[in-house]
């Protein structure tokens, strides 16, 4: 239990407990209020934090009545890996919604959901949204996923539609929506240009951000609204 908490500690970002083995052990969330994350990145405590993650998911499900509860797990590789994260999604798609909850896959990689069973039987079966970005990398694939999806030929026709026929002048991406099965369609997400400068993963253009924060003091929501301005200034 010392080398557990030892390791623990070596990636605290905030002071927050855990109740594990009649121990406290930090770990770390966000600076969002309510909001926790729990990285699985780490090879040594990923059996660790995945009974963290269970252990912590299911007491504020079950304790917390009439607050909305989310498990959003992002890069379900990681957790689909081990036996018992994925039977504990299997079980949390299948339990969340009677306690006013929900449960969010996120993956960017198409072979997650075409090679998990725990995907195909649980989590798609228990999926009343589904959302789709830009498939066309995968289009040699997506019949595989419209099969696994239950996709309708009207469906994947709108999905590979995605970011085909874009507006250049205009800074947004298109996403696919699907609404249990009775209603789809794809829609233009646009931010402003302080939210897009704030989010860019765009090498480039966060240089451009970090370059002008330092010759204004280290201030980042200065240089974001001071390049946001001059794009609107060109345009």
């Amino acid at each position: 239990m010392e080398r557990l908490i030892e390791l623990m500690e070596s990636r605290i970002r905030r002071n927050v407990y855990v109740r594990f083995g009649g121990e406290h052990l930090k770990t770390y969330h966000s600076n969002m209020e309510r909001r926790w994350v729990l990285s699985l990145q780490n090879r040594e405590l990923f059996p660790v934090v995945t009974i963290i993650i269970m252990e912590a998911f299911i007491n504020k499900m079950r304790r917390l009545k009439g607050v909305r509860k989310q498990l959003i797990v992002e890069e379900a590789w990681k957790a689909l890996s081990s036996a018992n994260m994925a039977e504990y999604l299997r079980y949390m798609y299948k339990t969340v919604r009677k306690y006013y909850g929900e449960a969010i896959v996120v993956t960017q990689e198409v072979d997650d959901i075409i090679s998990s069973p725990v995907v195909k039987e649980s989590i798609i079966n228990n999926s009343d949204c589904k959302i789709l970005l830009d498939q066309r990398k995968y289009m040699n694939k997506f019949d595989q996923i419209q099969a696994l999806l239950g996709l309708t030929e009207k469906e994947k026709s709108q999905i590979l539609s995605i970011n085909m026929a874009n507006n250049p002048s205009r800074l947004y991406k298109e996403v696919w929506i699907g609404l249990g099965g009775t209603q789809s369609a794809v829609y233009a997400t646009e931010v402003s240009a302080e939210e897009y400068l704030a989010y860019t993963t765009e090498e480039t253009e966060k240089v451009e951000v970090y370059r002008l924060a330092e010759k204004l003091g280290g201030d980042i929501e200065a240089a974001i609204r001071q390049l946001a301005e001059r794009r609107r200034n060109k345009e």
